[in-house]
């Protein structure tokens, strides 16, 4: 029993909100209500509604599409090989495991981000899933062979591979993803494995650069942005986004932004994604996975893959039909599925995306 005698203690301070010039707050790190929306219900769907991503998190792209392709049932086993905000999973979860009354399936859900992994985990077990129901593994997509063995898994029901990134990596500086704000040139999905970006461009030469935009972004002034940036890196690296931003611009005599041409942010785009593909060997784990993929899956199983620009879809494009050819997948997408008018304007992100989907024999 507390001391009467004893003073009362001290209340927590009050803590002021973020001061921020303007009305609305424009810095990621300032936008304290999309960052709770437990809290601010009311403002992010004012910032749904208005077609906009709230800061911090990821809106799910064609879900009604991919639960189509996987026509899951429940107690079946899904993966989700890329488990970012967790807004597939969810829909996942909701048909393998349905209720009380239902088999109840399971979710094997990956991640290779080491930031985004355990707050993705958090939410989900928040709502209701546990871990026989839903299992988290830190591990990049083309480690899904190894996870199955190690739970002990002969295959799953079905796979999901959503690519690319997620808007909590692009929409916050500190991971470097974009050049709209200032921060490290960084790029990485796991920013404890090296190189970052800065560090990939500090020794690369004019040939490995010119074969990065050409390959990775379709980039059509690569030589001469190659040999430019490389120069330039000699006297002055580049360890800022917003001043290989600059460098791009100049080079190309584009105007700063604002200045009234799209082509100017979209030549830059290709710079941060080519270097980000790069980085990260996005395409060298994307054609481990597509081949590791076949064994993965039970007989029947389907797997449906979200793409984002023309070097993702060539290689699963590809590889679906070198596998249907030989008998491994019994069909495959015959073209691309695109998002509706309805989610192109809830949702603009989803503009570039492009799912193709496969069965196995």
């Amino acid at each position: 029993m507390p001391d009467p005698d004893s003073p009362a203690p001290n209340p927590a301070p009050h803590q002021r909100r973020p001061r921020y010039a303007g009305r609305n707050p424009r810095r990621f790190d300032q936008k304290y209500k999309e960052h709770d929306p437990g809290r601010y219900a009311g403002d992010i769907a004012k910032v749904l509604a208005s077609g906009k991503t709230p800061a911090g998190s990821h809106r799910p792209i064609m879900v009604a599409e991919i639960m189509e392709v996987l026509a899951l049932q429940p107690g079946e086993i899904v993966a989700d090989c890329t488990l970012g905000y967790g807004g597939h999973a969810r829909e996942l979860l909701a048909r393998v495991a349905p209720g009380p009354d239902q088999p109840r399936g399971r979710l094997i859900g990956l991640d290779v981000d080491p930031v985004e992994h355990p707050k993705t985990t958090a939410r989900l077990r928040a709502s209701g899933w546990d871990e026989a129901t839903f299992t988290a593994v830190r591990s990049n997509f083309a480690g899904l062979p190894r996870v199955l063995a190690e739970l002990g898994l002969d295959g799953v029901h079905a796979v999901l591979a959503d690519l690319g990134v997620s808007s909590m990596q692009l929409d916050d500086p500190a991971r470097g993803f974009t050049f709209k704000s200032d921060g490290p040139l960084d790029l990485r999905l796991n920013p404890a494995r090296p190189p970052s970006a800065a560090a990939w461009l500090a020794r690369a030469s004019a040939t490995d650069l010119e074969a990065a935009l050409a390959e990775n972004a379709d980039q059509p002034q690569a030589s001469r942005l190659a040999r430019e940036l490389v120069a330039r890196q000699a006297t002055t690296p580049f360890t800022r986004t917003r001043q290989l931003a600059d460098a791009v611009r100049d080079i190309l005599h584009l105007s700063k932004p604002g200045g009234g041409k799209e082509t100017d942010d979209l030549a830059v785009r290709r710079v941060f994604q080519a270097l980000r593909i790069a980085v990260n060997d996005e395409f060298g784990v994307l054609e481990l996975f597509l081949h590791q993929l076949p064994g993965c899956l039970k007989p029947g199983g389907r797997v449906a893959v979200l793409t984002f620009h023309s070097g993702e879809d060539r290689r699963v494009k590809q590889a679906f039909r070198d596998d249907e050819r030989q008998g491994v997948y019994a069909a495959v997408s015959a073209d691309v599925i695109r998002a509706g008018a309805a989610e192109l304007r809830a949702n603009p992100r989803s503009a570039p995306a492009k799912l193709r989907w496969a069965v196995r024999a």
